[in-house]
């Protein structure tokens, strides 16, 4: 069977929501598939004051090295200024042995995102997650027009081709919508699917 993490940092819950509807594409695919996150490195005073979300059912990641362990990898981080954030750059930045072993190599990778505005930066930080898969030695999933939800402009909307997102609005109060769950579904689905058939 078809093994896939879906690894995850959110401060406010979009993530955790769109990690979950990641992981619902996969197990669609026939694949088994955990939820991680990284671990939280903002100081204790900040999350309380910043009223980040602290409660969740999913674990911390054991550490870089576990990611070897799977198939493919969905990563998902929301935007800052433009790029992954720091609590998610910083476990990559921890994961030099396992690309010394090549721990990754030939793998499936997938990114996902969220952010206060339709153009807060989305794409970049895609590309931000991407980056460190593709410097790993994986093979890029996005979320290609197949999943035609994410064109349009009678509302707002999340989506790319580099990964399924969302829009949090400015004080976090927009919550994901259904296509754009629908959208991480489906590129969940994807990526599980390519894996299988790398693995065969």
């Amino acid at each position: 069977m078809t093994k896939v993490l879906v690894l995850y940092y959110s401060s406010y819950g979009h993530i955790e929501q769109m990690a979950d509807a990641m992981a619902e594409g996969a197990r669609s695919a026939g694949a088994e598939v955990d939820i991680r996150r990284v671990p939280e490195t903002a100081p204790a005073e900040v999350v309380m004051a910043a009223g980040f979300k602290t409660d969740t059912a999913h674990p911390l990641i054991e550490g870089p090295d576990a990611m070897g362990d799977y198939d493919a990898v969905i990563v998902g981080a929301p935007t800052r200024f433009g790029r992954m954030p720091s609590q998610m750059a910083a476990f990559w930045d921890t994961a030099g042995g396992l690309w010394m072993r090549g721990g990754l190599v030939g793998k499936v990778g997938g990114a996902f995102t969220s952010s206060a505005s339709q153009h807060g930066g989305q794409e970049t930080t895609l590309f931000s997650i991407i980056t460190n898969l593709l410097h790993h030695g994986m093979t890029i999933v996005g979320l290609d027009y197949g999943f035609t939800e994410q064109m349009g402009v009678d509302k707002v909307r999340g989506g790319a081709p580099y990964g399924a997102t969302t829009i949090a609005g400015g004080d976090g109060s927009r919550q994901p919508s259904a296509e754009e769950l629908d959208g991480a579904r489906y590129q969940g689905r994807r990526i599980a699917e390519t894996a299988a058939k790398l693995k065969a």
